[in-house]
């Protein structure tokens, strides 16, 4: 590709071509911006509309910038789209066969009034590791009337928990899409990011959820939602449904595939068998794969599906997911003009003159675009793709941190011009001052406390 532009500055010597470099990079980031809030215009619009305003102010012929967009496009559909589309073939066998269901009553059925909300946040963990948080939702909140009213708590105290453990997981954890092209932008280690994303999202979702919960439940007073006590989670309750071991068997097999990689490149000697076989099955694409082949065979056979239901099940899960893997590719697009215009390695600079670490301005990146746009998604691959050059170099577990850092800042005070903001207002039957002092604080609460975790996990990994 032609290199449009000059070679990269020495670290400390600010240059002509430096500021047009970073004119560049906020013009870009002002049209998603714009585009995304003002207009409404479809994010993967918005995206490719901003990396050409990149690429056009920052001197980058069009041709070049064409084939700069494509490619990176093409490179994260590539790595991230497959395992967001096998996430949701899972996601929906679990709902339409009533695994997810299962689960949920077992738990419910084993605690009491105290532990309540700290069982709903399980529950939401556990759902939401294969679920995106808007199907999650879907699926809890009559679960979340359903208990508030039968125990007679009020509905935040039990409501909170729940949207606690599903948020912290979107913005943290894989298979979810943002953290998905976290990894694929900083090229970090997936395994490792999982292991600390779910060790991060543990005591956040704690202070978040249950404590947070209770404390809010207290000073905002929701009435019941009885209009929801007969909405069912899925559309068809099957005549049979899979076991509660069955059901988390397939909701950790990824999680444990993944894992095993991780464990196999610190353990056992490259080219051993072992080695082999942990490393094939533990590279994300096949651990999902695996997955889904086999909750097919076990959840079809627990709820008693045919061949032709469960291949409707898992067709039927691609056309909702079909926009984000859209915006994920874009977003390596916008990414990977970033790249090739020079303003990844101007960012470096100016962080390195400024004494940031790439956690810190991983986060306030993520936060700013979060807070301007409301996607979580967008945040985190536009800030990754900032910060990408700052991670080369990097030990694994340090460059994963960053990554988390980078999910944590996309979680950031969702508020007005944030789609899941309505949907919980909605759900919940809140005013929008009810939705700011309770779903906002609670994001706000789960990214400050988050990254408070990531700076002291920062010092000992």
């Amino acid at each position: 590709m032609t290199a449009v532009l000059a070679q990269a500055p020495q670290p400390g010597a600010w240059t002509e071509h430096d500021t047009r470099l970073l004119i560049a990079a906020l013009s870009g980031i002002a049209v998603i911006v714009v585009l995304i809030s003002w207009a409404k215009l479809h994010p993967f619009l918005s995206l490719a509309l901003g990396a050409t305003t990149l690429g056009v102010v920052a001197g980058m012929p069009f041709g070049d910038l064409v084939d700069t967009f494509t490619t990176g496009l093409g490179k994260t559909v590539g790595d991230v789209g497959l395992l967001v589309a096998l996430g949701a073939m899972l996601g929906k066998l679990l709902t339409d066969t009533g695994g997810a269901e299962r689960i949920v009553e077992t738990v419910l059925r084993r605690t009491t009034d105290r532990t309540l909300p700290w069982a709903m946040v399980f529950i939401a963990a556990l759902l939401g590791l294969p679920m995106f948080f808007e199907v999650g939702v879907v699926l809890l909140v009559p679960v979340v009337v359903m208990v508030a009213s039968r125990s007679q708590q009020p509905m935040l105290r039990i409501g909170i928990p729940a949207l606690a453990g599903l948020s912290i997981l979107h913005g943290l954890v894989p298979p979810h899409p943002g953290p998905l092209a976290a990894v694929d932008a900083l090229n970090v280690d997936l395994g490792i990011t999982l292991a600390l994303g779910v060790l991060v999202s543990i005591p956040t979702a704690i202070i978040a959820g249950p404590l947070f919960g209770s404390f809010i439940a207290k000073r905002v007073q929701l009435p019941p939602a009885t209009h929801l006590l007969g909405k069912s989670p899925t559309e068809t309750a099957p005549e049979k449904r899979p076991s509660f071991a069955a059901a988390v068997a397939m909701l950790l097999l990824p999680v444990v595939l993944m894992l095993g990689k991780s464990v196999a490149e610190l353990a056992l000697a490259e080219g051993s068998f072992g080695y082999k076989v942990l490393h094939t099955i533990g590279t994300p694409v096949v651990a999902m794969m695996l997955t889904v082949l086999i909750a097919i065979v076990v959840l079809g056979t627990g709820a008693r599906f045919s061949r032709s239901r469960l291949s409707e099940v898992v067709g039927g899960s691609l056309p909702a997911i079909a926009g984000i893997i859209l915006i994920v590719g874009a977003g390596g697009g916008f990414k990977q003009t970033l790249v090739d215009s020079g303003v990844n390695n101007m960012i470096t600079d100016l962080a390195s003159g400024a004494h940031l670490s790439p956690l810190v301005l991983g986060w306030l990146i993520a936060v700013g675009i979060r807070v301007a746009t409301g996607s979580a998604t967008v945040a985190t691959i536009s800030a990754a793709g900032m910060v990408a050059p700052m991670v080369m170099g990097l030990p694994p577990a340090q460059g994963a941190l960053v990554a988390l850092a980078i999910g944590s800042g996309s979680l950031f005070l969702s508020h007005v011009n944030d789609a899941g903001f309505w949907l919980v207002k909605e759900y919940f039957g809140m005013t929008v001052g009810q939705t700011l002092k309770t779903w906002s604080a609670m994001e706000t609460l789960l990214s400050v406390v988050s990254f408070a975790v990531i700076l002291g996990l920062s010092t000992v990994v």
